[in-house]
């Protein structure tokens, strides 16, 4: 039976202070979920370690803040939430200030900057940050993380699974250990089939249940019946041509929400306007007047609409969306809103929208249970992927039952589905820290930030990850002797007395990093990016395109975040490669490495971008011919600007000081998307490229043009307007720093 959370009996059984318990009953959060009841006997409420693996909406988060909470009420110090992703970050960051704020809890949010110091961070109470701004803060031995830290969450855990994000979150977790002795970690997840060996890795508590709130039905249907698990069936009356139009009717028609999940961006869009177009004639007045709305908020994030801003203004208006990491974080936001709040019925998503937002549904629809893999073929996904799109199944206080969904697209599907996904446990999680360079780049921290400073001192550190607990000693003694080789080559690290590079010398020798190395891990970049950029950098010269070459340098970095060629797009790059090979900074690998010579061309494509991007050509011109949409052209020039920074870094090191201000004003232009006449005019606030470009036209071309300028004159400007030729007036009235 579930214990009232406000009842004076829960309170002293769980000995929670009184600020908790009125947060709670004003939440009206009035009894505790099963798993939660466990998690909070644990030991955890007394400084225990706990690994929480229950479903989605079982309430797990709702125990970290409890214990985070009641740590920085009794004076115990301050709490760091870390969470994989910004959106999340920004979630959590206001639900916790609306939550606790009037507790006198301050929250504070941290997610990018990861050259800048965290010292300033160390004012609140509770820190939400990602995992990357965490080891950028551990890089640079922030004190309160191991001096005032009492509690660390670690947010989705699972993701420690992922090679992109997992390497950097086993490192933190390691490393807070080691720095801060007393700290208290709590590690959150969906059901995990190997969390047991996760939580001894963690000296942690384990709670494991899969206990849900909602209950779940998973099946599959197969165009005229859904089969659920247990076999039982259920006949769909009237089903359309299209099974996935006649469970969204369905759903729809029973007053419930619909998450459809698909394998590409493209089909995104189509299923959700084809969806759009069966719902419209059934929405009432005021969600077409709502919707309407929306649509013209999404339409207007950006300043400069782009044809996948029309078509999402398009489909809202119909009660649909589509969600995937092209749109707009603000358009993203605006969906996940809408659907929170009823008005959008049906959202058509990749599977980023799993990734822990907290996004449920009636029902969820796993259309397409394939995914195409470079070098692979089409492959079916992971079940652990399965487990949590059909996690998002079931709104609490709304639904009594979620359901999960598989689509059979022939015979023979069915029998596939049942072994594959609803009868078969998720794969156990995997480190990953010693896949693609992620170890690499750690062990290179490790050295310039002073943590290491022997071959020795390295594998102690090493032995606390979850890699060394998993895998095979010999094995990383043979690797970290192989990355300690490569980083002395590259002239990332040194050893001690100039003894010999060889595996033996290095055992002994003390381990420094060069001032490049120093650099490279400072600047979080990849040990590979940093030679790059070295390299490149002492390989310009007078005769090559500087620009067009430094644009292509940073996109050979393996930081960089490119865009994807086409198959019809590799001849014509192949044949620009060879043409113009004397002007890049980067050789052409030619056709002896095909997985070299693609990265290159990568490279080349996105470089071709921004060297658009930076001519002003339209950005729905541009998303349309790179096939991105706009959040791919927000991260692709915020890489561009961080490695562009990056390089002025190694530049002014290896003392190329005539490359520094073309670096500065290229990185100008990148940031704004301008050619180089606009950079006097966009140093104004408020000035982006096209007010700078109307200005321009009207033959204000200088700041000495504005500041001769009346505010009337200004202000008939197209974009324009009176407030803001009044700021540009006194802001170009100022004197130059």
């Amino acid at each position: 039976m579930m214990s009232p959370v406000s009842h004076p009996t829960t309170g002293h059984k769980f000995n929670l202070p009184e600020g908790i318990l009125k947060v709670l009953a004003d939440e009206k959060i009035l009894s505790l979920y099963p798993p939660q009841e466990e998690a909070l006997s644990s030991g955890v409420l007394e400084g225990k370690n706990l690994v929480l693996a229950i479903p989605t909406a079982a309430g797990k988060t709702l125990v970290a803040e409890i214990c985070m909470v009641k740590a920085i009420l009794e004076g115990r110090g301050r709490c760091l939430y870390v969470v994989p992703l910004r959106a999340l970050a920004s979630e959590k960051y206001e639900e916790f200030k609306r939550r606790y704020g009037p507790l006198g809890i301050s929250v504070g949010i941290a997610t990018g900057e990861y050259d800048m110091p965290g010292a300033r961070l160390g004012r609140f109470d509770i820190v939400i940050a990602t995992s990357e701004k965490v080891d950028s803060l551990l890089r640079m031995h922030t004190r309160w993380l191991s001096e005032g830290l009492a509690v660390a969450v670690l947010e989705e855990i699972h993701y420690i699974h992922d090679p992109s994000r997992g390497p950097t979150l086993e490192i933190i977790a390691a490393r807070l250990r080691q720095v801060n002795l007393r700290l208290q970690i709590l590690a959150l997840s969906a059901t995990i089939t190997n969390a047991r060996e996760l939580a001894s890795w963690l000296d942690a508590a384990l709670v494991c249940s899969d206990w849900r709130p909602v209950p779940l039905a998973e099946g599959v249907y197969d165009g005229s019946t859904i089969t659920y698990a247990d076999l039982s069936t259920r006949s769909l009356p009237g089903s359309a041509r299209d099974p996935l139009v006649a469970l969204v009717r369905d759903t729809i028609t029973e007053g419930g929400q619909v998450i459809v999940f698909v394998n590409a961006r493209r089909s995104t869009i189509a299923v959700a306007r084809t969806l759009a177009g069966h719902l419209k004639g059934s929405l009432s007045p005021g969600d077409k007047k709502a919707l309407g709305e929306l649509a013209g908020a999404a339409r207007g994030v950006l300043a400069e609409p782009t044809h996948l801003c029309e078509e999402l203004a398009s489909v809202i208006s119909g009660g649909a969306a589509f969600h995937h990491a092209g749109l707009h974080h603000e358009q993203r936001r605006l969906i996940e809103d809408a659907f929170r709040a009823n008005r959008i019925k049906v959202i058509c998503a990749t599977p980023t929208l799993a990734a822990g937002v907290n996004l449920p549904a009636r029902r969820v629809i796993i259309r397409d249970w394939h995914r195409y893999e470079f070098g692979r073929g089409s492959r079916p996904i992971p079940v652990f992927e399965y487990k949590q799109f059909a996690g998002r199944a079931g709104r609490p206080g709304y639904d009594t039952e979620g359901e999960a969904l598989l689509i059979a697209k022939k015979a023979g599907d069915k029998e596939f589905l049942f072994d594959h996904y609803l009868r078969a446990a998720a794969e156990p999680l995997r480190s990953q820290l010693g896949t693609g360079g992620a170890l690499g780049a750690h062990l290179l921290a490790a050295i310039a930030s002073g943590y290491a400073a022997s071959r020795d001192e390295i594998m102690s550190f090493l032995q606390l990850t979850f890699f060394a607990v998993q895998g095979d000693v010999e094995e990383l003694d043979w690797l970290v002797d192989r990355i300690l080789l490569s980083l002395l080559e590259d002239d990332l690290i040194s050893i001690g007395d100039g003894e010999g590079a060889d595996s033996e010398s290095i055992s002994r020798a003390a381990l420094s990093p060069t001032p490049l190395g120093a650099i490279v891990s400072r600047l979080y970049l990849e040990p590979r990016s940093g030679v790059i950029l070295r390299d490149g950098i002492l390989a310009a010269r007078d005769n090559v395109p500087i620009d067009y070459a430094l644009l292509h340098l940073i996109c050979c970095c393996p930081d960089m975040d490119v865009v994807s060629p086409g198959k019809g797009d590799l001849e014509a790059l192949r044949s620009e490669a060879i043409a113009r090979r004397q002007d890049f900074l980067v050789r052409y690998p030619g056709e002896s490495d095909p997985d070299l010579q693609y990265r290159f061309l990568e490279a080349l494509l996105t470089a071709q971008f921004l060297g658009e991007w930076i001519r002003e050509r339209p950005e729905d011109a541009l998303c349309e011919e790179f096939g991105i949409g706009p959040g791919d052209l927000r991260r692709i020039i915020e890489g561009a600007d961080w490695l562009l920074h990056s390089a002025g870094q190694v530049g002014r090191l290896i003392e190329k000081a005539a490359l520094l201000p073309v670096l500065d004003q290229l990185r100008l232009r990148t940031m704004y998307g301008i050619k180089e006449e606009l950079l006097d005019l966009v140093s104004l606030k408020g000035i982006g490229r096209m007010r700078a470009r109307s200005l321009f036209r009207k033959g204000y071309r200088a700041l000495d043009d504005i500041r001769g300028a009346t505010e009337k004159s200004l202000s008939d400007v197209p974009g324009i307007g009176e407030q803001l030729a009044a700021s540009i007036k006194k802001q170009a009235a100022r004197p130059r720093a």
